[in-house]
């Protein structure tokens, strides 16, 4: 890390990504509805994304990218299941 601001700027990231995967997981242990919980699987994992992709830079590797990517894929995967269960009732017609 050769800047100045960004020594300081990816921890500080780190950290509000983690206390927003935090507060998702709380919403997904308390949510009201199926669907609350839902929605915040779906921004855990974006955070989780992101938060290897800040992984990536702060140690520039690239393997904290694909992993990233991998997330990414997975979760979107999940959250179209879990959406057509909850509407249908059934994932496979």
């Amino acid at each position: 890390m050769s800047s100045p601001v960004l020594s300081w700027a990816l921890p500080v990231a780190l950290f509000l990504l983690a206390l927003a995967m935090v507060m998702c997981l709380v919403r997904v242990l308390k949510g009201p509805s199926a669907q609350d919980r839902v929605l915040a699987l779906d921004c855990m994992y974006l955070n989780a994304m992101l938060f290897m992709l800040v992984l990536g830079i702060y140690y520039g590797s690239t393997n904290y990218f694909e992993a990233a990517m991998l997330i990414a894929l997975l979760g979107f995967a999940s959250s179209t299941a879990m959406a057509k269960f909850l509407l249908r009732g059934e994932v496979i017609e």
